[in-house]
């Protein structure tokens, strides 16, 4: 079965959630893991820091790299990277997990709120990725993994209002589309990965809705799913759109209860850009 025993990934993000839980499952298998993340003092409503994180990826069987920093900040993430390649020698993955999100509508959405959400998802997810790609060259099994959705430009999506979200979130996808195209001769894989229902966050309780819990699935599930692109062969597994139930089906998996926040009983909430299945 294959691993990512000794790979070093670098993550935008990751002291919580579905970041940390890629990370742990990653770290489950001896990885390397440098995270870039602002969050140092615990918050109220967002539990967990990038030290508590790095404490886990070591507990779980990985080396980690907890490196505070901001991802709009261009010096700040290209002295990430440095850092990164001299602890560990290299990077064989990149892992765009920094995202904001705010649903406010299009008249009421004050442009801080847009340019944030830009900054981080859109020009984030591009500058780590940029300034990687030299490292990923040199790698054996190279691969970026963005969480972002795949594309649909069907109108009913944006009925809810929430453009300058669709606009932040799109723009990570087209990252992983332009990535995959440019540098398919290099071998290094560009994909995206998104979750078939909602997920149980902090996004989700506190933004979205936090009745919505119980009818969520846990990060596990995008953990196993990450795990599962990150091992197979770049050069064969690029410029897609992946959802997590879909790569664990293909990979065998038949019984996602375990990834339930509450019991069959419940009603799955499909994700944003989800059409049922």
């Amino acid at each position: 079965m294959a691993t990512l025993s000794g790979k070093t990934i670098i993550m935008s993000g990751g002291s919580r959630g579905i970041g940390e839980a890629i990370a742990l499952r990653a770290a489950a298998d001896g990885a390397n893991v440098a995270l870039i993340a602002k969050t140092t003092e615990p918050h109220p409503k967002l539990p967990g820091t990038i030290h508590t994180a790095a404490e886990a990826i070591e507990k779980a069987g990985g080396q980690a790299l907890p490196i505070v920093g901001d991802i709009r900040d261009d010096e700040a993430v290209a002295a990430a990277v440095e850092q990164t390649v001299e602890r560990f020698g290299g990077i064989d993955i990149v892992v765009n997990n920094a995202s904001a999100i705010d649903l406010t509508p299009t008249e009421q959405i004050g442009m801080k709120r847009y340019d944030l959400m830009q900054d981080i998802n859109a020009r984030g997810s591009f500058l780590l990725s940029k300034l990687a790609i030299p490292h990923l060259r040199k790698a054996e099994n190279p691969h970026v993994l963005t969480l972002s959705p795949p594309i649909s430009l069907d109108p009913k999506w944006f009925e809810a209002g929430h453009l300058a979200y669709s606009i932040a979130k799109y723009s990570m996808s087209l990252v992983t589309v332009g990535l995959a195209a440019e540098l398919r001769g290099d071998g290094i894989a560009a994909n995206s990965l998104w979750p078939r229902t909602t997920i149980d966050t902090a996004a989700i309780r506190n933004v979205v809705g936090a009745e919505l819990a119980n009818r969520s699935r846990t990060p596990e599930i995008m953990a196993d799913a990450a795990h599962a692109i990150l091992v197979r062969p770049s050069r064969e597994t690029t410029g897609n759109f992946f959802l997590d139930d879909e790569v664990l089906a293909a990979e065998g998996v038949t019984d996602f209860s375990k990834y339930r926040i509450a019991g069959e009983e419940a009603d799955l909430q499909l994700d944003f850009w989800v059409e049922p299945a």
